[in-house]
């Protein structure tokens, strides 16, 4: 039986590992690599991650460098990072490329804490989804005699007490994030 529980929890932690991912690619004023995460640059017909392509690092506190291994992939990594949303322009020097960040403006500090809000609630979202899923199971269990009724009230409390935790963490990592937002 714990064996459900253990796959609840394990599915509930992988929820707020998916947020961290999409709260790490959120631009923060800061020269940050996680921005690039999600671009893939078309190399000999495939989408290849520029991670797989370039030495990335930062260079001063709002620089960050791509250093490809080809040269050739320069263009092509240019390509990618313009037409993504990142909303900074590659500067291509032939060599390498800088992507410089702008300062943020106070009102797209706010337009990132609605959207940090609506990404922690998203995963909150899904996190009760779990939850629902879990009892479903559960009270499956108990309708066919596999587990009692007191055990049935026991795995729902605990499946509850999950469910406060893992959304209690979600709140804690939004606070953080916003709190990284709007204070640069």
């Amino acid at each position: 039986m714990s064996e459900l529980m253990t796959t609840i929890k394990d599915k509930m932690g992988k929820s707020v590992e998916v947020l961290k991912d999409e709260f790490s690619a959120i631009r923060a004023g800061r020269a940050n690599p996680a921005v690039l995460d999600k671009i893939t640059v078309d190399y000999y017909g495939a989408p290849t991650p520029i991670q797989q392509m370039a030495a990335i690092s930062v260079s001063e506190a709002r620089v960050l460098v791509i250093q490809p291994w080809d040269a050739s992939t320069l263009k092509a990594i240019e390509k990618a990072i313009n037409t993504s949303d990142i909303g900074i322009n590659p500067m291509n020097d032939g060599k390498l490329i800088r992507l410089a960040f702008p300062p943020l403006t106070e009102e797209r500090r706010r337009d990132i804490a609605k959207d940090i809000s609506k990404l922690s609630e998203n995963a909150k979202v899904a996190v009760r989804s779990i939850r629902r899923d879990g009892l479903e199971k559960f009270k499956a269990m108990k309708k066919n005699s596999e587990i009692t009724e007191d055990d049935l009230k026991g795995y729902e409390k605990q499946v509850q007490d999950l469910t406060d935790q893992f959304c209690k963490t979600i709140d804690e990592l939004a606070k953080v994030k916003e709190k990284e937002i709007l204070e640069l």
